[in-house]
């Protein structure tokens, strides 16, 4: 897959889609989240016609703030890492942690608290509010235990839609690829709600 990947929200679908998309405008990955589920539920298919499911993700727990997120193959189960919201850490600044089974592999951070609480706040204004998505770009770095910057999303500016660009800066083998992409489509589908 060519980077870098460009991912944004169908607007008007009850349950939350998101198509994400390559350099050369290749579809990667359609997710979907199920709608009305007491715990958290989302399928990455690799068609748009949901027909060709590749991963599941599911939450280990019923709204909780410190919910684990496991990724499994969907075609065996297999399970093939998860991403856990750090708790209070996640209070101000959003961090992840994504998973190899109990080991920490990868680390998301918010680059910027501020950027997303004035997004959130100005998001809320009458009128004005509709232009907050071309004022505010709240960015996520993603990285190695030693420091090393993997890949960085970024929201893109979008009139009544969600747009995000994720770029990649630095090699990664296919499994800690899919394990980051799928943190971050999770870190989405969970920060959006947050403003």
């Amino acid at each position: 897959m060519e980077y870098p990947l460009h991912l944004s929200f169908k607007l008007v679908a009850l349950a939350r889609q998101i198509s994400v998309r390559d350099a050369q405008s290749g579809l990667v990955f359609y997710v979907k989240q199920k709608a009305f589920k007491i715990k958290e539920s989302v399928t990455v298919f690799a068609d748009a016609e949901q027909t060709r499911p590749l991963y599941t993700i599911n939450a280990d727990r019923v709204f909780d703030f410190s919910a684990r997120y496991n990724f499994a193959d969907a075609a065996t189960g297999n399970y093939i890492g998860s991403v856990k919201r750090q708790g209070m850490k996640s209070f101000w600044k959003a961090h992840y942690e994504m998973l190899d089974g109990e080991r920490p592999m990868l680390t998301i951070r918010e680059e910027n608290a501020w950027t997303k609480v004035l997004d959130s706040l100005v998001g809320e204004l009458p009128v004005i509010g509709m232009f907050s998505g071309y004022l505010f770009h709240p960015a996520y770095i993603v990285t190695r235990n030693d420091g090393t910057l993997i890949m960085r999303l970024e929201k893109q500016a979008a009139f009544f839609e969600g747009k995000f660009i994720i770029t990649k800066h630095a090699e990664l083998d296919r499994h800690e690829e899919a394990r980051a992409l799928l943190s971050l489509i999770m870190l989405i589908l969970l920060e959006r709600g947050r403003g």
